[in-house]
């Protein structure tokens, strides 16, 4: 019993580290996809901000990020930054 609570804990720290701000799930990112799209990919973004009928969303922290700038929830630009 004590060995399948031990099993448990270590799958669940694993994954509590599992991180969708990678370089394959920016590389699913493409031009022209809806905000709703991109979000099914890597989930709800970190932080927006919304200027003049854009917005640009951040995912990830300063050392590793994607950023998506979208025009009427269409992406129009991609970055990324740090990721490997």
């Amino acid at each position: 019993m004590l060995k399948r609570l031990a099993i448990l804990v270590a799958l669940i720290s694993f994954c509590s580290g599992c991180s969708k701000i990678t370089a394959d799930n920016y590389n699913k990112i493409k031009v022209g996809m809806e905000l709703d799209e991109v979000e099914a990919i890597i989930g709800s973004a970190d932080e927006c901000s919304e200027v003049i009928g854009t917005k640009q969303c951040v995912w990830g922290d300063n050392k590793r990020n994607i950023k998506i700038t979208f025009v009427a929830d269409v992406a129009t630009l991609t970055l990324q930054n740090g990721l490997k």
